[in-house]
C-alpha cells in the first residue's frame, strides 16, 4: 500500500472477546469503517480460542494468550506480554495504523514502539480507571502517556485528560446500532423470556454485572423499593465479563440480596451473554432500564435500551448530562436509593413513559457509527505507519 492511498488498514486492539462497553465499540467502529471501505481487523487476547461474542462485519484475530492468572496484576501483565508476542512477528504487523481501546492494549503498543516494531499508536480513553491497585495506574497511565494520540467518548473525560495529564484529544463519541436495536418485536423475545424465567414484570434491567462502579448495590436497594409498589417486579442483571477483581463487591451484593426478603426469581443475575440476539431481545422484555452509575466512559448501554423503545433511569452526572436533555431519561441521584427507585416508578407509569421512549428513539437516531467512525479518519490519516519500498 503507498502512502498515499485513503484505504487504511487498521489493527483496533481491546482487551477481551467478552462484550464489555469497550468490546463493543471495538466491533461497532470497526464495523463502521469497514463500510467506509478501510480495512479494520479487531483484535484480543483470546485464551479459551472462542472467538468474540458477536459477529462482525470486519475481520477479527484472535491472539493466542496464555492460561489467565490469579492475581489480577499478573493476569493484566500476562495479557500485555500476549500481544508484545503477537506483534513481535513482521507478518502480524502489517497495518497502517495500530489503535489500542485500553490500557491492556495501549500497554503492548507502547512497548512495540519503544523496540522501534511500529513508530506510533493511538489509543481510545473511555475512562480513567480508579485502580486500587498502584502497578494498574501506572500500567494505564504508561499506555496514555506513550500514545501518539489519543480519542476520548465524551467531553467529560477529554476534560479530564487535559486536566489531569495535560493531553489533547479528539471527541469521537458513540453510536448504536438501530438495526440490531429496535422495538420492533423477534421470535427470539419469548424464548428468552421462558429461558430466564422472566414473568408479566414490570422488568427491570441493570447491564454491567455487579460492580461498584455500575452501583448495583443501589440498584438492589431502590429494587426492593418498586418491588413494595409492584409484586410481580423483577431485576435482571445482566453481563459481568470483567477482567477486574469485583469479588469483595460481589460478596456484599450476595449478603445484601439474602437480607432483602425478596422472592427467590426477584432478582436474576444472567452472567454474560454472549449470543448475538440475546441482548437485543432483553430490551425489548424490559420495562426500563436501571443505569444509576457512579462513573462512566460513555454509557452505551443508555443509547441500546433507548433503540429498543425502552426507558432509561440516569445518573445526574457527565457523561450523560453531555447527549442527554431534561426529558429524554429518567434523572436520578446515583447515591441516594430512594431517588433511583422514584425514577424508575415514574418511567413505569403514564404519561412519562411515552415521553421518555419517544424522546429515546430520537436520541438513539442521532448517534450512529457511521458518524463515529469519520471522526477518527484525520487522526488515522495523521498517524499511519510509513511504509518503505
Amino acid at each position: 500500500m503507498s502512502y498515499g492511498s485513503s484505504r487504511l488498514r487498521i489493527a483496533i486492539l481491546t482487551h477481551s472477546t467478552n462484550p464489555r462497553g469497550g468490546v463493543v465499540h471495538a466491533l461497532a467502529l470497526a464495523d463502521a469503517l469497514a463500510e467506509l471501505g478501510h480495512r479494520p481487523v479487531v483484535h484480543a487476547p483470546d485464551p479459551a480460542g472462542k472467538g468474540f461474542f458477536r459477529r462482525s462485519v470486519a475481520a477479527t484475530r484472535s491472539v493466542p494468550a496464555s492460561p489467565a492468572p490469579g492475581d489480577v496484576v499478573a493476569m493484566v501483565e500476562a495479557r500485555i506480554e500476549d500481544y508484545v508476542r503477537h506483534f513481535e512477528d513482521a507478518a502480524n504487523r502489517q497495518y497502517d495504523v495500530f489503535h489500542a481501546q485500553d490500557g491492556i492494549s495501549g500497554n503492548a503498543l507502547a512497548t512495540l514502539k519503544q523496540r522501534g516494531l511500529i513508530q506510533r499508536y493511538v489509543r481510545t480513553v473511555h475512562h480513567i480507571d480508579a485502580f486500587s491497585h498502584e502497578r494498574l495506574c501506572e500500567l494505564d497511565r504508561r499506555s496514555i502517556v506513550h500514545a501518539d494520540g489519543l480519542f476520548v467518548v465524551s467531553r467529560f473525560w477529554q476534560a479530564q485528560l487535559e486536566a489531569e495529564m495535560s493531553r489533547s484529544s479528539t471527541l469521537v463519541g458513540n453510536g448504536v446500532d438501530t438495526a440490531r436495536y429496535s422495538a420492533a418485536p423477534a421470535s427470539t423475545d419469548q424464548v428468552l423470556r421462558a429461558r430466564l424465567g422472566l414473568r408479566a414484570g414490570p422488568i427491570l434491567l441493570s447491564v454491567g454485572g455487579v460492580e461498584q462502579r455500575k452501583n448495583t448495590l443501589g440498584i438492589l436497594d431502590a429494587f426492593r423499593q418498586v418491588h413494595a409498589m409492584h409484586r410481580s417486579a423483577q431485576l435482571v442483571i445482566a453481563g459481568g465479563a470483567s477482567l477486574l477483581d469485583h469479588g469483595l463487591y460481589r460478596q456484599q451484593f450476595k449478603s445484601r440480596l439474602r437480607d432483602a426478603g425478596l422472592p427467590a426469581d426477584a432478582v436474576i443475575e444472567t452472567g454474560p451473554l454472549m449470543v448475538d440476539t440475546d441482548m437485543p431481545s432483553l430490551f425489548r422484555l424490559a420495562d426500563a432500564l436501571l443505569f444509576p452509575s457512579l462513573r462512566e466512559g460513555f454509557g452505551l448501554a443508555v443509547l441500546e435500551a433507548m433503540a429498543s423503545g425502552v426507558p432509561a433511569v440516569v445518573s445526574h452526572i457527565a457523561p450523560f448530562t453531555e447527549y442527554l436533555g431534561p426529558d429524554d431519561v429518567a434523572w436520578c441521584d446515583p447515591h441516594h436509593a430512594g431517588s433511583i427507585a422514584d425514577a424508575a416508578l415514574s418511567a413505569l407509569a403514564e404519561p412519562l413513559r411515552s415521553r421518555l421512549i419517544a424522546n429515546g428513539a430520537r436520541v438513539a437516531r442521532h448517534h450512529d457509527w457511521s458518524r463515529t467512525a469519520r471522526a477518527h479518519i484525520a487522526t488515522y490519516q495523521d498517524l499511519r505507519e510509513v511504509h518503505y519500498a
